[in-house]
């Protein structure tokens, strides 16, 4: 059995428009890279981190609390030492901290020869995830490891639904250059809801799913609308709606806001139209003096992958 691994553990998108913390998608060439070694001193010892200042101390690094949880229930003989190549920058609303959380663990399962599921890994990773958003929740760490879509139907107990990939789906980011915290995002959102607006968001959420099982296009664009979340958080992200408005211009089938922002995604049927929604969302933000990163990724139905072990 293999004493080292190096994985790629990809950037997410959470809450899908209208799936506030149970839906997430995966994408495909934006991630970091981790190397996790098993040695002989009991524990985890973050032992290099480049790209962002993080956290060395076990307990106060999100992938160092995932790979604890996990090393406190299969009581192992071994340790585990944890190189982290970040590329996600933290706060970017694609999923950073659910990186490190969900990468760390999977790459210790490997170690293990596989004791634990992918649900069970979501479990662990959520702890992790806690450290950075002050809440449990697996809409950004689920697909990580489970690839393409994913729901998440109950956090307690634990459960994850695998949702169909329509094969022509394209996701468009843009990243403005700003941070916003997700505690601080999550604490601007309301308290009570009106019963029309959790209506209409049940329906989008239940239509949704529905069209990514049939890969139907049309109903995808006429469920991705968020009127309970994105009111609020999109006053947090400078030129938002003109965005939106650009990229649904362009061809695509819904934008909303990627997690907790700053990032916002679109959707789209094709690559052709994927592209064309980034060259509009750069004219956007060409003239606003902002600094921003975009790029355009298929959906990645495989989550985390090994790059050698």
């Amino acid at each position: 059995m293999t004493n080292e691994i190096k994985i790629f553990s990809p950037a997410t998108v959470a809450n899908v428009a209208c799936g506030f913390d149970v839906l997430g998608f995966c994408l495909d060439n934006v991630g970091d890279e981790m190397v996790i070694r098993k040695i002989s001193k009991k524990g985890i010892y973050i032992t290099k981190i480049e790209g962002y200042n993080l956290p060395y101390e076990a307990h106060l690094n999100v992938a160092g609390v995932s790979a604890l949880a996990l090393i406190e229930d299969a009581n192992p003989d071994c340790g585990f030492e944890i190189e982290i190549y970040k590329h996600i920058k933290p706060g970017s609303g694609i999923g950073s901290s659910s990186a490190s959380a969900a990468g760390s663990v999977f790459g210790i399962n490997e170690l293990l020869g596989r004791p634990y599921n992918n649900t069970q890994l979501t479990y662990f990773a959520m702890k992790g995830e806690a450290i950075a958003s002050m809440s449990e929740h697996a809409d950004n760490l689920a697909p990580a490891l489970f690839g393409g879509f994913t729901l998440v139907k109950s956090i307690a107990p634990l459960e994850i639904l695998q949702i169909p990939t329509p094969k022509e789906l394209y996701a468009t980011i843009i990243h403005p250059q700003i941070e916003i915290k997700t505690s601080e995002a999550r604490a601007i959102l309301p308290k009570n809801v009106p019963l029309k607006d959790a209506i209409g968001q049940w329906a989008n959420v239940g239509s949704l799913i529905h069209a990514l099982h049939t890969s139907n296009y049309s109903l995808i664009q006429r469920s991705l609308q968020d009127i309970i979340v994105e009111p609020y958080r999109s006053k947090l992200i400078p030129h938002f709606d003109d965005v939106k408005f650009a990229a649904l211009n362009h061809g695509a089938l819904g934008c909303s806001i990627s997690g907790s922002g700053p990032s916002i995604f679109a959707l789209s049927e094709g690559l052709e139209v994927a592209k064309n929604v980034e060259d509009a969302m750069k004219t956007i933000y060409s003239e606003t003096g902002i600094e921003f990163d975009t790029f355009v990724s298929p959906i990645n139905t495989k989550g985390i992958k090994i790059l050698n072990s």
